[in-house]
């Protein structure tokens, strides 16, 4: 017997609750794709959402309804452990900022886009809301 996380139980809940649906494709060959992944199994990426806020109090950012480009993921610690892992996205971003659960971003929460991805540092059971704006 092992551990929890040893057993991967935190990604069978989600496969049990959360079936795979297959959809048929026009091509048999069609290159696999993902919008998102995370570096770490500790790390569930719990939801991508449009931005609801108003960012108009970030002087450089203009109103939400006029940036139908951002989007928010929310990713969460899920091992108790103190974890640093890299979010990579296929999407193209321009900005990422950590937000608050209400979408309001934090200051000097400004994250670096790295070759890699962003680098999200956590501790045991945080949750992180990461604002990414993409590039037209």
């Amino acid at each position: 017997a092992g551990s929890f996380q040893e057993a991967g139980v935190i990604q069978q809940a989600y496969s049990l609750n959360f079936p795979l649906h297959v959809v048929p494709a026009s091509c048999a060959q069609c290159p696999a794709w993902s919008a998102f992944s995370v570096s770490s199994s500790a790390i569930v990426l719990e939801a991508v959402k449009q931005a609801e806020l108003c960012l108009s109090h970030v002087s450089e950012l203009p109103q939400a309804e006029d940036r139908p480009e951002a989007m928010v993921v929310r990713l969460y610690e899920a091992h108790g452990s103190t974890v640093t892992a890299w979010l990579q996205t296929s999407l193209p971003v321009k900005e990422a900022m950590l937000c608050d659960l209400l979408e309001r971003p934090i200051a000097g929460g400004r994250l670096q886009l790295e070759p890699q991805g962003l680098r999200l540092s956590f501790t045991p059971f945080h949750v992180l809301s990461v604002l990414l704006v993409r590039s037209h």
